[in-house]
């Protein structure tokens, strides 16, 4: 027969007393260090190069880790989706991110309460149709440009700003002349709003463009909730005529210019671009407004991608032959209405915007698949940015 351990009692109700305690913390109460041995912030430095992905199917707190404001956020699919509920008289309007590591949709917290927003999606007059809402990506917020609100008017006389870091909206700069559609996109953290309709037409409003520089993420001023008033936009050189003011369109930010043309879909279309430098505007080459049939996006402001949606081809812009040479074909493609490119992936909402095209332009071949939306929600835009904080990690679980 064994010996049992001799052992004083107080020992003996110590040590059970902290194993029943150990077992009892959780969360905040009890603390896991990333790496035994290591403090949390050497831990961190050596955990930061290794993907997202690898990290979260680990253990919890490296999971948590990866969600934290100190480590590098990685990208996600931003979406304003439109509700099956919506109709003449209700705005439905929802902003949604989609998390890649844990392939889970969260809803974005509602803009501010005052003042309201009041978009018009659809009207009798335009039955086949929803009303553009103009949205970019810039500096790593999600903006909100321009809308259509009740009688026609611009719903958005200042912008209205997400910061992912934050997790807060906040309202910008009122635009010297709110307007609807009209041309909108950004370069190098500069928004640029051009052409457009007011509360009616004007020539004036027509021709100018305004510019509006955005800090990169810089969550400080969303505590001190001055980050809107810290903006301000900037009047810049006129259009020679108002042609941009048929349509709602993307002005898609490269090599140092802002491509556009005047009408969106598969009709035959002029084109312009402005130099961001020089603050001057010149014709398109012929050969890029020639391919630019459907929706069109910039890969790190390099290269430009636009999707036939006749035929469902991706295509790439090669600017010494000035052509367009097709990288992939596919069924899914068909019917492409917007698009967003980052972190070498492609994101393409369709007709029906029942789901979100990915196209991951960087493998041999390029492979494809499809990111299922939240029920009952048409797909408006998609955009691409860096992970929303989570400081609350249940809200992932």
């Amino acid at each position: 027969m064994s010996p049992i351990p001799k052992t004083t009692g107080s020992t003996s109700i110590t040590t059970t007393g902290s194993a029943v305690k150990r077992r009892k913390l959780t969360g905040k109460d009890y603390h896991q260090p990333l790496l035994p041995g290591l403090p949390d912030h050497i831990a961190q430095l050596c955990l930061s190069p290794l993907p997202p992905s690898l990290l979260y199917s680990v253990c919890r707190s490296w999971r948590r880790l990866i969600y934290s404001p100190s480590f590098p956020p990685f990208l996600s699919l931003y979406a304003l989706f439109l509700s099956d509920q919506t109709t003449q008289n209700s705005n439905s309007i929802n902003f949604f991110s989609f998390d890649p590591i844990s392939s889970k949709w969260h809803s974005l917290p509602p803009p501010p309460p005052d003042p309201p927003l009041h978009l018009l999606l659809r009207h009798p007059s335009f039955i086949s149709r929803n009303l553009p809402i103009q949205s970019v990506a810039v500096s790593g917020h999600l903006i909100l440009l321009a809308a259509t609100a009740d009688h026609f008017l611009p719903a958005l006389p200042r912008p209205l700003i997400f910061n992912p870091i934050s997790n807060k909206w906040v309202f910008g700069p009122p635009l010297a002349a709110p307007r609807r559609w009209c041309a909108a996109g950004s370069y190098s953290g500069e928004i640029y709003v051009a052409s457009g309709i007011g509360s009616h037409y004007t020539q004036e409003v027509a021709r100018s463009v305004e510019k509006m520089v955005v800090p990169k993420n810089q969550n400080y001023c969303y505590q001190r909730n001055s980050f809107g008033a810290e903006l301000k936009w900037e009047k810049l050189g006129a259009l020679r005529d108002g042609k941009l003011s048929r349509d709602a369109i993307e002005a898609v930010g490269w090599r140092g210019r802002l491509c556009m043309v005047n009408v969106r879909g598969y009709a035959t279309k002029e084109g312009v671009v402005y130099d961001v430098g020089k603050d001057e505007w010149e014709e398109m080459p012929a050969g890029m407004v020639a391919g630019w049939r459907g929706p069109a996006a910039t890969m790190d402001e390099e290269t430009i991608f636009v999707v036939d949606e006749s035929k469902g081809v991706l295509r790439r812009y090669e600017p010494e032959k000035d052509v367009w040479m097709e990288m992939f074909e596919s069924e899914k493609l068909r019917g492409a209405k917007q698009m967003a490119a980052g972190g070498g992936r492609v994101c393409v909402t369709c007709g029906g915007g029942s789901g979100i095209v990915v196209v991951d332009v960087v493998a041999s071949p390029p492979r494809l698949w499809v990111v299922d939306t939240p029920p009952g929600f048409e797909t408006l835009a998609v955009h691409v940015l860096p992970r929303i904080n989570q400081p609350d990690f249940q809200t992932l679980m």
